[in-house]
């Protein structure tokens, strides 16, 4: 294997997968006694030491401080369908955490967003408590946060971004897979996040679209496109900010970025519902690994392995359409401009 595609292998680094439950409301405060305000603050106080929403945390085992991604899942998706996505790219030294954002909802993301806020304002007064608790000496690098987010999911981390809920933390990357924003240019979902104006977002950060060939294909006729054309990855990369980068796996399909198995009803619902690729495992370790290309550039201005696989899109274990950017200061038919320009 080329000294480039490393990333598309995991990484030298052990990974432990732990869950962390989730808040429940305190329990109500006594109704007499001279105490009874007292131990009604020590249980709200209490409750608060939960994140707002369970965890699925993926976390280098050896000592150190690592960056942080969240990766929030596609519609009525569990996160523990990306376990395998996780591990992949934690063993390349981050810290991922999968929110379980709901079990069942709506077409309206806004409170997803609000509480995916939440989450990340949670992070600094109790993740290295939680770190420590779990993995050992590990520490979380609150100064470099990456959003990523799958279908419905890259709504939430694009609505962040974009400030829709305020966050304690800066945001220092953002990146999309597969991501849909409704069912038609006409039934965008709320809060609607493309404006369908180009490079109209203004989000002043590095952003990564991945997208599948087979996401807008009908499975059947039961099933409409799981990333129907028009509000998916062609129309988010067309709305995105200086700089983007925008990468097409022409042969694999939305779901594709799942773990290889997947139980329960959206598990089975994941393989019938949309139209797939072959097998999973190489649009999982495509994704993780430009990720991962992708986040050291971003976050360290190590741009030498991107570059390469932006160059030389052949070496994926996926095939790729031919790698497109929006880069303010380059030509989008030129070749890969140097991003040390770039990522500075």
């Amino acid at each position: 294997m080329g000294s480039h595609q490393y990333v598309f292998k995991e990484g030298p680094l052990r990974v432990r997968v732990f869950h962390v439950e989730g808040r429940r409301p305190p329990q109500p405060a006594p109704t007499y006694g001279k105490h009874r305000a007292t131990v009604a603050q020590e249980r709200e106080a209490a409750s608060l030491l939960y994140p707002p929403k369970p965890l699925m945390i993926a976390a280098p085992e050896d000592g150190g401080e690592y960056p942080l991604l969240f990766l929030y899942h596609g519609f009525l998706l569990l996160n523990k369908y990306y376990s395998q996505l996780l591990q992949h790219v934690a063993s390349h030294g981050f810290i991922v955490i999968a929110p379980q954002m709901y079990i069942l909802a709506g077409a309206d993301a806004t409170q997803e967003i609000a509480e995916a806020a939440a989450i990340i304002n949670w992070l600094p007064g109790r993740l290295a408590d939680v770190l420590s608790e779990h993995v050992g000496p590990v520490q979380p690098r609150l100064d470099k946060l990456a959003l990523v987010g799958h279908s419905r999911g890259a709504k939430v981390a694009f609505g962040l971004a974009m400030g829709l809920s305020e966050v304690a933390l800066k945001i220092s990357a953002i990146a999309g897979l597969d991501p849909v924003d409704g069912k038609d240019v006409n039934q965008q979902t709320t809060p609607p996040i493309l404006k369908f104006s180009t490079h109209c977002f203004d989000l002043k950060l590095p952003i990564l679209i991945l997208g599948s060939g087979l996401g807008s294909l009908k499975r059947n006729a039961l099933f409409p496109p799981c990333a129907p054309e028009g509000v998916s990855h062609q129309a988010f990369f067309s709305d995105c900010s200086d700089p983007t980068f925008y990468f097409v796996a022409s042969e694999h399909g939305h779901m594709d970025f799942l773990d290889d198995r997947t139980d329960g009803f959206q598990g089975k619902l994941s393989y019938c519902a949309c139209r797939n690729g072959p097998s999973r495992g190489p649009m999982r370790r495509f994704s993780a690994g430009i990720l991962v290309a992708f986040l050291q550039a971003a976050m360290f201005s190590e741009t030498k392995t991107f570059e390469h696989l932006i160059r030389n899109p052949t070496i994926a274990p996926v095939t790729l359409e031919k790698p497109k950017w929006y880069i303010a200061s380059a030509s989008e038919t030129s070749e890969c401009p140097d991003l040390s320009k770039v990522f500075f």
